[in-house]
C-alpha cells in the first residue's frame, strides 16, 4: 500500500521570517498520484463525512482521469469555497477519518485534493461559469454576517435563484477566515478570489452594516426581505479570571489576531500596525486559536514564544499538522502548565507571569483527563506579551436588540440542529453564534441546512 504523497513546504527556518504560504500544494503530477491512491470505494464513507456533501469520490475519479475542470465542477456543485476548505478544515477528523485505507495506512489525502483542484481552477479559469444560478424568483433574503455559515448560505441561497443580500459589520468580507486565520494559513488573496465568485452568482455585500444597531431584525422584514439568516459567529473573547489580565501587554487572541490581519501587521513595514510584540511572549491555550497566535507572534519578531497549556500533547485540541508545524518552528510547549496572575511592574506593563504544574487526573465531562494542580510547584514565566487564546463566545448586540430571539444559557442562539430555524419563524442561525467556537467546515455545513430549509420554508413547503 503506498504512502500518502507529502506536501512540499517551505523549511522551518525559512517561513519564521515570512508570512508566506508554508505548504506549497501539489503540482499536476503530484495530484494524479495520490488520487490514484482512491480505492473508489461504492459506499463511499469519506462523502458521509464532510459536511458540505461533496461528492469526494467523483472528484477523486476525475483527478485520476486528469480531468481537473471536472473535479472543480463537482466540488463547486456542493461547496462555493473549496480552496479554504482545502487549506483550514479538519479533514483528518472527518472525511479523511473514514476513508478506508486509513484501516491499515494512509487514508487519501482529500483535503490536499481539494485545495490542488480550486488552485487549479483558479489559475485557468475554467469552471466559474459552470455553477449557473437558478431563474431569480426575485424573493429577497438577508445574510447577517460574511464568515464561513455566511458566505455558504449566501451562495447557495443565490444558487437558488433568491436575491441575497449579505451584511457585513466589517470593511472587508470573511468573518474569522479574514481576521482571525494567519496569512501563512489562509492568503487574504485566497479568500479574496473566493469571495469573488460568491458575488459573481449574484450576492450584494453590503459592508459596515452592523445588524443590531446600524438596523434590525424586524427592520430587515419590514424593508421586504422574506427571512434571515444569521452567521455573525463567535467574536467575545474569554479570559482567564486571574489577577493581571489588564495590565499592559495582555491580548486575547481575537485582538491579537484582529489586528494583525485586518490592520496588515505581517506586511511590516509597509503598513506600521500598532501590535507590540515582546521579547517572550507566552500564549495560553491549545487549540488552533492559540496555535495560530503563537506561530505569527513568531513572525512578528518574537525571541521566544511559548504555548501555556493545562493539559498533555495528546489532549491539545489543536490541528496535528499545526502542533507539528509549531514545533518545527521552534515553538515552547509548555504543557501540564496553568496560568494563576499575571505580573506588572510600576508601569503597568506585562513582566512575568505566574503559573502552576498540573498532572491528569481522572476523565471530565468532555472525555479528556482533568488536570488537576501539583501542589508547590509554582514559579514564575520570564514573559513581557501574554496572549489569551481560550476560546470565545457569541457577541451579545444583534441577539440583546432582537425580541423573542431565544438563547441557550451561554447565550448562543438556540436553533434546531435539523433545520438551523430559529424561535422567530423566517429566521434561520448557524455556525458559532450557534456552536459556539467551532470548525470553519461545521459552519459550513450549518449554512448549508439552513439555506435548503429557507428556501422550503419560502415555499411554504
Amino acid at each position: 500500500m503506498s504512502d500518502k504523497v507529502k506536501m512540499r513546504e517551505q523549511s522551518p527556518a525559512e517561513r519564521i521570517r515570512n508570512f508566506n504560504e508554508v505548504p506549497y500544494g501539489y503540482d499536476e503530477r503530484e495530484a494524479v498520484q495520490e488520487a490514484s491512491r482512491c480505492l473508489g470505494c461504492k459506499k463511499r464513507p469519506c462523502a458521509q463525512g464532510c459536511p458540505v456533501e461533496v461528492d469526494i469520490p467523483d472528484f477523486i475519479a476525475r483527478i485520476k482521469a486528469e480531468d481537473f475542470t471536472g473535479a472543480a465542477e463537482v466540488i463547486k456543485r456542493k461547496n462555493s469555497l473549496p480552496a479554504i476548505c482545502g487549506r483550514v478544515c479538519p479533514q483528518e477528523s472527518q472525511c479523511e477519518a473514514l476513508c478506508v485505507l486509513g484501516r491499515k495506512g494512509e487514508p487519501v489525502a482529500i483535503g490536499r485534493l481539494e485545495r490542488f483542484v480550486a488552485d487549479y481552477e483558479r489559475e485557468h479559469r475554467s469552471s466559474d461559469a459552470a455553477v449557473v444560478p437558478a431563474a431569480g424568483n426575485k424573493t429577497k433574503v438577508a445574510v447577517v454576517g460574511s464568515g464561513p455559515a455566511g458566505l455558504t448560505a449566501a451562495a447557495d441561497l443565490a444558487l437558488m435563484g433568491y436575491e441575497v443580500v449579505l451584511f457585513e459589520a466589517l470593511h472587508a468580507p470573511g468573518g474569522v477566515l479574514r481576521y482571525g486565520i494567519p496569512e501563512f494559513r489562509l492568503p487574504k488573496a485566497i479568500l479574496d478570489e473566493e469571495v469573488g465568485y460568491i458575488r459573481s452568482l449574484g450576492v450584494d455585500l453590503q459592508y459596515n452594516m452592523l445588524v443590531g444597531a446600524t438596523l434590525s431584525i424586524e427592520e430587515l422584514f419590514a424593508d421586504g426581505y422574506k427571512a434571515v439568516f444569521i452567521g455573525t459567529g463567535a467574536g467575545l473573547p474569554y479570559f482567564l479570571g486571574i489577577p493581571g489580565e489588564n495590565l499592559n501587554g495582555v491580548y486575547s487572541a481575537n485582538e491579537f489576531l484582529t489586528r494583525v490581519n485586518l490592520m496588515r501587521a505581517y506586511r511590516f513595514p509597509e503598513y506600521d500596525t500598532p501590535v507590540r510584540i515582546g521579547r517572550h511572549v507566552a500564549v495560553v491555550g491549545g487549540g488552533n486559536v492559540a496555535m495560530d497566535a503563537a506561530r505569527t507572534a513568531l513572525r512578528l519578531g518574537a525571541e521566544r514564544v511559548s504555548i501555556v497549556y493545562r493539559r498533555a500533547w495528546e489532549e491539545m485540541p489543536a490541528r496535528e499538522e499545526e502542533k507539528h508545524h509549531g514545533r518545527e518552528e521552534g515553538i515552547d510547549f509548555k504543557l501540564l502548565n496553568n496560568p494563576v496572575a499575571i505580573l506588572g511592574d510600576d508601569k503597568g506593563w506585562v513582566e512575568g507571569m505566574e503559573c502552576v504544574r498540573m498532572e491528569l487526573g481522572e476523565p471530565d465531562e468532555s472525555g479528556r483527563r482533568r488536570p488537576v494542580v501539583i501542589k508547590g510547584s509554582e514559579y514564575v514565566l520570564d514573559v513581557d506579551t501574554v496572549v489569551v487564546a481560550v476560546g470565545q463566545g457569541p457577541n451579545p448586540l444583534l441577539i440583546q436588540s432582537t425580541g423573542g430571539l431565544e438563547t441557550n444559557r451561554r447565550g448562543n442562539i438556540t436553533a434546531d440542529p435539523e433545520t438551523m430555524a430559529t424561535s422567530i419563524p423566517g429566521v434561520y442561525a448557524g455556525g458559532d453564534i450557534v456552536t459556539g467556537a467551532a470548525t470553519v467546515i461545521a459552519a459550513m455545513g450549518a449554512g448549508k441546512i439552513a439555506a435548503r430549509n429557507m428556501d422550503a420554508y419560502l415555499k411554504g413547503v
